[in-house]
């Protein structure tokens, strides 16, 4: 199977292992170490050899650092897990905080004292984090040290080896464009932004610049490498990366447009590159201090910037789409029959948190196309589903009770598309707040799904759709309301999103998530999600600006048992009708008499 559920951290090993760092932090004559959750391509989904926050606190995250200094440690979450960083990080060592309260910075800066030594790693900060760190430790009149060597690897005696996942070839078949034509394009790119030079470092970049996929990172099909790629056509950009992940085939067509080294040969091309006087472009939200380091002291001008790649591969191409919408039918009908299994199991006692994710991978497999799941299933119920990113292990298991919510989150890897699906599931009979609260959340998610804007909106400006009747019954969600999704890539793509922050627009050929939900602690969670094509400008009679809006690309019944019908407007009842309907048709054809049969039930008209 694709995802493990043994007990993910010993609670104990984190007194010990504090101590240790403490104690080697003080051979370094250092006060104090800053602990990222991040890698050095600042990947979310990370090697095992670089969880170097899940082994020191025992937090499992995609998200969170902490910050250890001699007499007190504490570590930082977003709204997604301050549940369970409770759970799983003994808090007598590690104090939980959540950063929209205080950020690390706030809370270092006023720990530190004058003449302070405090270190961190330059190689998993990016140029923006480093100069927020900085600022903290100058305010305080201390001293931020840049550690040559990372003093956690130093005490990790049985740290895990790098991967060496094969690197294979994705055909211009699914990439829609080959790589020759994408180096081309980014060339320009680079003339249009007076760069010489961009620096890669998202190992996503690179997989979808050169058409290659990889096997490093669980879930997420990327090789962990970098790239140098030039204005100058007659240039061809360099691939850093361990040619042990190369065989034969592979090797010759990425040479065939770009030159290969080894990661160690990364500083030397750029001291090369500081000494011709290039501008060098780094987005200062990915890439790490150590590159910039690496280049000051020399001739080259850094530009900072976005990632151009970043943009380039946001917007999916018309094969793209396609291979999009056929992993989104493909997945329908294994949600649809995985569905109907809940629908008949569930009531007679026999099915936990486990046993649900291991029956919805097993019909991911069989349809004979899934790559891997596209990241750790959510599968909780009742309060465990009030967790945002619980990840359900044989400790904190449950069984499906009556009269409780289910929440189940999750995903597929199909070489033509990516899939992120969430549904919320009535075991029994859900009570009038369990009805109250889902169907605001659909309110919410009918909302966004039904939006039409200008060229030029961005996820900013749609978030408040999605909780407009949360906020009208005084609750919200702290989660943003959707991410990018990439082409058989990371399931967390940018630049755009949906969120209470966000200055990207959304633009033609964006796949976005739509997820609002609502979580009440100790007793249920509600998430909706379903992934949605943002469509082209269209122009509206007597309209002034054209419009863009989003066609829903996930074909999954959206359970109506919660629903509470008085609360949905006519318009809302008919959009969820036309969307059933549109499922029923899709999926018909591909399932069985019984699953076709409970398909009919759960996709029935609603009526007001």
């Amino acid at each position: 199977m694709f995802q493990k559920f043994d007990a993910i951290a010993d609670p104990a090993a984190g007194t010990r292992r504090l101590k240790a760092l403490r104690e080697e932090l003080r051979g370094r004559g250092l006060i104090g170490f800053f602990v990222p959750h991040t890698d050095e391509h600042q990947n979310e989904y990370l090697p095992a050899c670089a969880e170097r926050l899940f082994w020191l606190t025992g937090f499992s995250g995609s998200a969170g650092c902490a910050v250890v200094l001699a007499d007190r440690a504490a570590i930082f979450v977003d709204g997604r897990y301050t549940l369970q960083v409770r759970a799983q990080v003994d808090t007598d060592c590690f104090a939980p905080k959540n950063v929209g309260d205080e950020t690390p910075y706030e809370w270092l800066q006023r720990r530190l004292s004058a003449g302070d030594r405090f270190g961190y790693d330059p190689k998993l900060h990016t140029v923006e984090s480093a100069g927020k760190l900085e600022a903290a430790c100058g305010a305080a009149d201390a001293s931020l040290v840049a550690c040559e060597t990372n003093p956690i690897d130093a005490i990790w005696t049985d740290r895990p080896a790098p991967p060496l996942g094969p690197v294979v070839l994705h055909p211009s078949s699914l990439a829609g464009e080959s790589a020759e034509s994408k180096i081309s394009r980014l060339s320009n790119r680079l003339g249009e932004l007076r760069a010489d030079a961009v620096i890669l470092t998202r190992p996503d970049s690179i997989a979808w610049l050169f058409n290659i996929r990889g096997h490093d990172i669980a879930h997420t099909p990327v090789p962990l490498s970098f790239a140098i790629a030039f204005r100058a056509d007659d240039r061809p950009p360099r691939l850093f990366i361990d040619g042990r992940k190369l065989g034969n085939e592979t090797r010759s067509e990425i040479s065939a447009h770009a030159d290969i080294f080894e990661p160690a040969e990364l500083g030397t091309a750029l001291a090369e590159l500081k000494g011709n006087e290039p501008v060098v472009r780094l987005d200062p939200v990915t890439v790490s201090q150590w590159f910039e380091h690496e280049l000051s002291g020399g001739a080259a001008r850094i530009q900072h910037g976005p990632d151009p790649c970043m943009a380039m591969k946001s917007r999916k191409n018309e094969v793209e789409i396609n291979g999009a919408r056929a992993a989104h039918l493909r997945d329908g009908v294994s949600l649809a029959r995985f569905l109907a299994w809940l629908d008949r199991e569930a009531p007679l006692g026999g099915v936990d948190e486990i046993k649900a994710v291991e029956r919805l991978e097993a019909l991911r497999a069989e349809t004979g196309k899934l790559k891997d799941i596209s990241f750790d299933t959510i599968s909780g119920t009742g309060p465990n589903g009030a967790v945002v990113h619980y990840r359900v292990t044989r400790a904190s298991n449950r069984r499906l009770e009556p009269d409780t919510l289910y929440l189940i989150d999750s995903g597929a890897q199909y070489e033509d598309g990516t899939t992120d699906v969430t549904r919320t599931v009535a075991i029994g009979r859900p009570s009038d707040e369990m009805r109250d609260r889902y169907t605001r959340v659909l309110k919410g998610h009918i909302a966004v799904a039904t939006a039409r804007f200008p060229v030029g909106t961005t996820g900013t400006q749609l978030d408040p759709f999605a909780r407009r009747a949360l906020w009208e019954a005084g609750v919200d969600y702290d989660h943003g309301t959707g991410h990018g999704v990439g082409s058989f890539l990371s399931v967390h793509e940018g630049p755009a999103r949906i969120a209470k922050v966000q200055t990207v627009a959304l633009e033609p050929g964006m796949i976005i998530s739509n997820e609002p939900g609502y979580y009440k602690s100790g007793a249920y969670g509600i998430r909706i999600e379903n992934l949605v094509l943002v469509r082209s400008a269209v122009e509206v009679e007597g309209g002034e600006r054209p419009l863009l809006s989003f066609e829903t690309l996930t074909l999954v019944p959206i359970d109506q048992r919660p629903i509470a019908p008085e609360l949905l407007t006519v318009e809302e009842i008919q959009w969820l009708n036309a969307y059933h309907a549109g499922v029923r048709e899709a999926l018909s054809p591909h399932l069985g008499a019984d699953d076709r049969a409970w398909l009919e039930q759960a996709t029935r008209p609603l009526k007001g």
